[in-house]
């Protein structure tokens, strides 16, 4: 097999490896250092701001590289498109060649940084010892300033994770899954302690890294952009409910910038016991609009868990419409004496809107016609709210009002 691979063009390996990486969905980088070359001082830049594409092999325009170093892996989860026993195409990028793509791709402007993750090759601290060392080389040898994603391997020494820590703008170590015990039964070499240790190794290393020494001095950068997770969704049966919660605590204990949350593909030629089919990529879509209500509208997941029948959000509205929904004895809000609190659970106003909304009342009394300029989504909060010179009829029966906004019964195709 490794023969094999090495018979590969550098362009299949490409093909392969690019096409194997679009299952890491952890790969945004807003929060990086910002660095660029108008200096004169090595190639590369990186602005700060999010970056999620990858390059794809048929040449259309992305910013990030996005590969694995290899899809072959010694591990054997029962999930996972690449696993030991799984019948796909395998490839592998030496190091040298993912910096010299990595270099390529961005002076023709195709990228702006590298995402680098890969399976488990001979060990966990091999692997990880080729990450690091592409990550050094961009860097030390190359003076590239884009930015770098490394996925880290819990199982490596942690004294290499630390020094890809030095390199990389962000680190990532996945969780796999929502729980333990279904780590335990879908990707038993993998251990929920370990996975978690690394991430609290990374959380401290950053912390220590941050802290001035007796000479009031700060020792090198270390991961500025911090750390992020990936989490299977429907492999396991496990409701949004607990997904959530379990999102929840990965920020509080580990001071996450991100959980990813990335729908599950059955692979057609498993022989693992998986109990469900893949889920609709709207759940996907739904978890990571409810996430953003935790983490920026002073949501709970009970109070999210609340509107989601048998602990699963509804499919067909967003999570905070699903809430008003079923609260509706919390409506309509005077949008000119609510305060930040309420506004921000009102359907169709985001944090933006609600910040134009405080300062623009306290010069005067707002209109219909103000929150329209402010960006507000008129279609959703019409029903919730009260202005000047609006107030909406008595709310319908909840089945009525959710009918306005859930999109109506499609006839699917039998073809």
């Amino acid at each position: 097999m490794m023969n094999a691979m090495a018979r590969l063009s550098l362009d299949q390996k490409l093909a392969i490896l690019s096409d194997a990486a679009k299952y890491d969905a952890s790969c945004a980088s807003s929060g990086g250092q910002r660095r660029d070359s108008r200096d004169g001082k090595g190639i590369g830049s990186t602005t700060g701001s999010g970056i999620c594409h990858a390059y794809a092999p048929d040449g259309r325009c992305i910013s990030l590289l996005k590969i694995l170093m290899t899809n072959f892996c010694i591990y054997d989860c029962a999930y996972c498109v690449n696993r030991v026993s799984s019948n796909v195409e395998r490839a592998r990028f030496t190091p040298e060649e993912v910096v010299s793509l990595t270099l390529e791709f961005y002076r023709r402007n195709y990228i702006e940084g590298l995402f680098l993750s890969s399976g488990i090759i001979r060990s966990p601290d091999e692997t990880m010892a080729d990450m690091v060392r592409i990550a050094r080389s961009l860097r030390r040898e190359h003076g590239f300033r884009g930015y770098v994603h490394l996925k880290t391997i819990p199982d490596a020494d942690p004294l290499l994770v630390e020094e890809a820590g030095l390199y990389a703008d962000r680190l990532s170590i996945n969780v796999e899954l929502p729980t333990d015990p279904s780590v335990a039964a879908y990707a038993p070499e993998k251990s929920p302690q370990r996975i978690r240790r690394a991430m609290a190794h990374v959380r401290a290393t950053k912390e220590a890294r941050s802290e001035k020494t007796h000479t009031g001095r700060r020792g090198p950068k270390f991961a500025p952009a911090g750390q992020s997770t990936q989490m299977i969704v429907g492999a396991d049966g496990a409701t949004d409910a607990t997904i959530l919660t379990t999102s929840t605590r990965l920020y509080a204990g580990y001071g996450l910038k991100r959980v990813y949350y990335s729908a599950f593909s059955p692979i057609p030629d498993s022989s693992a016991a998986l109990p469900l089919v893949k889920p609709p990529l709207m759940r996907e879509h739904r978890l990571y609009q409810a996430d953003w209500l935790l983490r920026f509208y002073g949501f709970d997941v009970k109070e999210i868990a609340s509107a989601a029948p048998g602990g699963n959000l509804d499919l067909a509205v967003d999570p905070k419409l699903a809430w008003a929904l079923a609260n509706r004895h919390l409506f309509p809000v005077d949008v000119n004496r609510a305060d930040r609190e309420t506004l921000l659970r009102i359907p169709g106003l985001g944090t933006k809107t609600v910040g134009r909304v405080l300062a623009t009342r306290r010069h005067r009394t707002l209109r219909w016609e103000d929150l329209q300029r402010m960006g507000a989504n008129l279609r959703h909060a019409r029903p919730f709210i009260t202005l000047l010179d609006w107030r909406p009829r008595a709310l319908a029966d909840e089945e009525n009002l959710r009918a306005r906004f859930a999109p109506p019964p499609e006839q699917l195709s039998l073809l």
